[in-house]
């Protein structure tokens, strides 16, 4: 693999290439890399290590298509060396299947018939096109007249060798690029309903009779097409206009004024129509489609990214409530590490006698555990709950927040909550998973299957082993970033941690189980099957509160524990009271430490993390309300001026939550007073907005918002 050509593509130095290469070879994660091999890779952040990693696995993909062909050219006997220059040469899987595409053993076609029946001379005299006029291809084909090779009459030459002359043209290589780029600069999809089915399809109503040229195509319209033609209510078509198409064919292939060139031009007619332009219209299909799944899953993964490094409220003692009106509302008192102590069913909406009964137990129950936050899902029964549980004097006024419960009900149901409570209704399941996300989102939200969070755009049409992909990466970086309670994460928190996984992380929660807390990070080496490489990897991102090394908490890695004895030692302090002292560290220079593989970068970050252990990235929580004058969706007014959360950004627009059970959609061309491009360039998901209500559509159940300056 050319290190030098991922380094030039991305702008960085062949060195950097290499040595990230050379240690994902050697089993480093991502974030080990990004975080403490600083120095090795000129301080790389995750996004960059990833791209580097993906374009030499393309690069190798390509390498191995390369040998493949080479060696099936070879066992044919077809390989030469201008063959095989052009071969090695090709840098693109494109090119190199193009170069191959002659050769490339095929099923039995019109121009292989032909060929068999003797018709290839014919087809060569004919593209050749002399200058003579007097040569006449019906005369040339009489000879090749042959009813036992299956050629009976002079039309049926003609026509094989147009065929063959048809396949060389599709074929050619040069005609080939000329008439993709034509398909890249000028193409249009066309859409079209399917016979019979406007009254079955009414949901694709705009698309119905839709043309758009593909250059300006926006990813979910693309998607949405290709949606209703899967469901068979839409048919599809790609490409330029045909008639400037042919032209550049017969341009290329077409070099005389002469009956022959007559033929040639009906036979490059024919292969646009029947080859060149099926094979470009599916490739065309393809890389709008793989380039419309990049965008939607980037905002995806961009949306999740937000949604999990959401403010966290943190240890705090929570009452959570799952709400509902006739089956009631499940509630959960959970202490500060998150565990059960308590749960109810409360009736506050079924009538005055059961709300007061309601009423009384909530704040029993809140002065009893001492309850210093209230979380609420925002489902049904949602704000009509927070509005009684805000009428009740609670004991020590503690915060009411309304929490998003997207996906709870699939964690209550799941192997992950069965496990966790396995003697508890999914009721009281959700209510935890509701409380335990204000707490913290992060280590709640990784239980579940992030494409049942609800932060995508036509999530189940993408590329799905490619979204998981990305998906998991974001968890992963998200979790190693903010770091990791080893002595009350989740096995599901824990297994995103770099160097561990699914199995090291059910065999770290069984030991501390059997044997209590660690105290100290080197006990891992105590875990079964947790070896050296993957405490090296994981160590760093793993705290102990409270532990036997008050480096244990910090983001500061074991392998740099000495550096930090010896600063403290030459400081004349303890490690605990160089993390306590400003002063101290202040006058500490670092220059004095660097070498052993650990450089100014590192020292930088170690320094960083003794200022603050076990620093979180996240933003600080601050507690949110809805409006009181809205509660459901007909309380809404055209012209309201509300308080909301984003939930969702899309290529379109962003989704706000207003607190009616039904988000409403502010427009691209709505999100800010100036043009903007990309929704995520304004907004991102759990950000707090103040919206004006556009339009309110109660039959249709949609809301249109702006964040615009709005006249009057």
């Amino acid at each position: 693999m050319n290190s030098g050509i991922v380094a030039a593509e991305l702008g960085i130095t062949d060195g950097q290439v290499r040595s990230v290469r050379s240690l994902l070879e050697d089993g480093a994660t991502v974030p080990f890399i990004a975080r403490y091999r600083k120095e090795a890779t000129g301080s790389l952040d995750e996004v960059a290590i990833m791209s580097i990693r993906d374009r030499i696995a393309q690069l190798e993909e390509l390498a191995k298509r390369r040998e493949a062909i080479l060696g099936s050219l070879a066992e044919r006997a077809l390989l030469t060396d201008e063959l095989r220059e052009k071969i090695n040469s090709a840098g693109t899987r494109t090119a190199l299947e193009d170069i191959y595409l002659p050769f490339r053993p095929k099923k039995r076609t019109r121009a292989t018939i032909a060929r068999e029946r003797g018709l290839e001379p014919l087809a060569a005299l004919l593209l050749a096109q002399g200058t003579d006029p007097r040569v006449d291809p019906e005369e040339e084909a009489r000879s090749y007249v042959d009813p036992e090779k299956g050629v009976s009459t002079v039309e049926e030459a003609l026509s094989g060798a147009r065929d063959i002359i048809a396949e060389t043209v599709s074929e050619d290589l040069e005609a080939r690029e000329k008439i993709r780029r034509l398909f890249s600069a000028k193409s249009f999809v066309s859409s079209k309903v399917a016979r019979g089915a406007e009254e079955a399809g009414a949901k694709y109503r705009d698309y119905f009779d839709w043309t758009e040229p593909c250059a300006a195509l926006p990813s979910h319209r693309l998607l949405a097409m290709m949606r209703g033609e899967r469901e068979k209510f839409l048919r599809l078509s790609f490409g330029p206009p045909e008639e400037e198409a042919v032209a550049i064919l017969i341009d290329h292939f077409v070099v005389s004024d002469t009956p022959a060139s007559i033929q040639v031009a009906a036979a490059v007619r024919d292969s646009y129509d029947r080859l060149l332009s099926l094979s470009m219209a599916s490739e065309l299909r393809s890389e709008l489609k793989r380039r419309a799944d990049g965008e939607a899953i980037a905002v995806f993964a961009s949306n999740l990214r937000e949604l999990l490094l959401a403010p966290a409220l943190g240890q705090k003692r929570v009452l959570a409530v799952d709400p509902g009106f006739r089956t009631g509302c499940k509630i959960a008192i959970l202490g500060a590490q998150g565990e059960l102590l308590h749960h109810d069913t409360i009736f506050p909406h079924s009538g005055e006698r059961q709300a007061e009964e309601a009423g009384k137990k909530i704040v029993s129950l809140c002065a009893k555990h001492g309850i210093e936050a209230v979380a609420i899902g925002n489902g049904t029964a949602g704000r009509e709950t927070e509005s009684f549980i805000r009428s009740l004097a609670l004991p020590g006024a503690p915060m009411v927040v309304m929490v998003n419960e997207s996906g709870a009900s699939i964690y209550s149901a799941s192997e992950a909550a069965r496990e966790e409570f396995p003697d508890m209704d999914i009721t009281v399941r959700g209510a935890v998973s509701i409380g335990r996300r204000l707490m913290d989102p992060l280590a709640e939200l990784v239980k579940i299957d992030p494409k049942s969070i609800g932060v995508g755009q036509y999530q189940h049409d993408v590329d799905q082993p490619e979204l998981k992909r990305s998906l998991d990466e974001v968890v992963m970086i998200c979790v190693n970033s903010v770091g990791v309670n080893l002595n009350t994460a989740s096995r599901q928190l824990l297994s995103y941690v770099s160097g561990l996984g699914p199995a090291l992380s059910a065999n770290i929660v069984d030991h501390r189980a059997a044997n209590g807390p660690f105290t100290d990070r080197g006990q891992l080496m105590g875990v079964p099957r947790l070896g050296r490489k993957a405490f090296e990897q994981a160590a760093g991102f793993l705290r102990i509160e409270g532990g036997d090394n008050p480096l244990d908490s910090s983001g500061v890695h074991p392998e740099s524990y000495p550096i930090v004895g010896r600063m403290a030692l030459d400081a004349g302090c303890s490690v605990k009271d160089l993390m306590a002292d400003a002063a101290i560290r202040d006058s500490i220079r670092l220059e004095r430490y660097a070498g052993g593989g650990a450089g100014l970068p590192t020292l930088r970050d170690i320094m960083a993390e003794l200022a603050r252990p076990g620093r979180d990235p996240r933003e600080r929580f601050e507690a949110f309300s809805f409006s009181g004058e809205v509660e459901k969706l007909e309380d809404v007014r055209k012209g309201m001026i509300l308080p909301g959360i984003v939930t969702n950004v899309t290529a379109f627009g962003a989704f706000v939550d207003i607190g009616v059970h039904q988000d409403g959609l502010v427009h691209i061309s709505r999100l800010a007073d100036r043009f903007v491009r990309d929704p995520a360039d304004v907004v991102r998901v759990s950000q707090k907005v103040t919206v004006t209500v556009l339009d309110v559509d109660i039959e249709r159940r949609r809301i249109s918002l702006s964040m615009r300056r709005e006249p009057g």
